[in-house]
């Protein structure tokens, strides 16, 4: 355990350095993606004053503030990509760290944890920013600050376990673009990333309650800008804690049964 924790505390430690140091690439990377939930916010916004000021709850200073909060929980949620495990396995690059004494995924955890570290920094103007143009109404109690900030390493933890899994089909096949696409699908229409769960059909809030996806994105989100009750703050981060778990179980499984079949040698 202590050698797992030094792993992290470096390699984090490296992962801020360097991130540090393409500060002005992270900018304009995180302001790129700032297109996609303005949109959302325009939209929804509109849709809200046109059914009399609120449409699912949500007023237009409250889309404003679930989409600036959305801003970070997506650049929370990147993480190393299947895309990224098929080029690693097929092109044999999994071979050098099969020589090191730790599964390679806690060096995708910590590297991109360390990267996070840089993103929340990055983040705070530009939240100000959108804040000052679109005044968001964000009044969190301190319980649900805490939580929160709980919750959206909890949503990274997931997302890099799912999309492992998912990267870790290439032991058997090589690409994997099909099937990431449909999960992207299902995870576009079942997390929040669309627009608020509460604006979703009943039979889709209740499919998604069951799904890894809402916990990776909607209740991060809302979490900080819903007034969730307590019990809701805390069966989140129950159900995190769950999908945790399952997703460690299921990663440790593939794992075991597909690097049996790694045969690559580089190229």
């Amino acid at each position: 355990m202590t050698r797992h924790l030094d792993f992290y505390r470096v390699l984090m430690r490296i992962a801020i350095q360097e991130q540090l140091q393409y500060r002005a690439a992270n900018y304009f990377y995180m302001v790129g993606m700032i297109a996609e939930p303005v949109i959302y916010l325009v939209v929804w916004s509109t849709v809200a004053r046109s059914q009399g000021g609120a449409v699912g709850g949500y007023t237009p200073g409250a889309f404003a503030a679930y989409y600036i909060v959305w801003t970070l929980v997506r650049n929370m949620n990147i993480v190393f990509t299947p895309y990224g495990w098929e080029g690693r396995i097929r092109q044999g690059q999994l071979s050098m760290a099969l020589l090191r004494p730790i599964h390679p995924l806690h060096a995708d955890v910590a590297f991109f944890a360390g990267w996070k570290v840089v993103v929340i920094l990055l983040w705070l103007p530009l939240a100000a920013f959108l804040a000052w143009v679109f005044e968001p109404d964000l009044h969190p109690s301190w319980l649900e600050v805490g939580v929160f900030a709980i919750a959206i390493w909890g949503a990274y933890l997931i997302r890099t376990l799912l999309l492992a899994i998912l990267g870790m089909i290439t032991f058997w096949t090589t690409r994997v673009s099909a099937i990431f696409e449909l999960f992207f699908a299902a995870e576009l229409v079942l997390s929040g990333r669309l627009v608020p769960m509460s604006l979703m059909p009943a039979w889709v809030q209740r499919t998604a309650g069951w799904l890894p996806f809402q916990w990776t994105f909607g209740f991060p989100i809302e979490a900080l800008v819903g007034a969730l009750p307590p019990g809701e703050l805390a069966r989140g981060l129950g159900m995190q804690v769950a999908w945790i778990a399952l997703g460690t179980a299921a990663v440790g499984a593939v794992w075991r049964v597909g690097i049996r079949r790694f045969a690559a040698v580089g190229g």
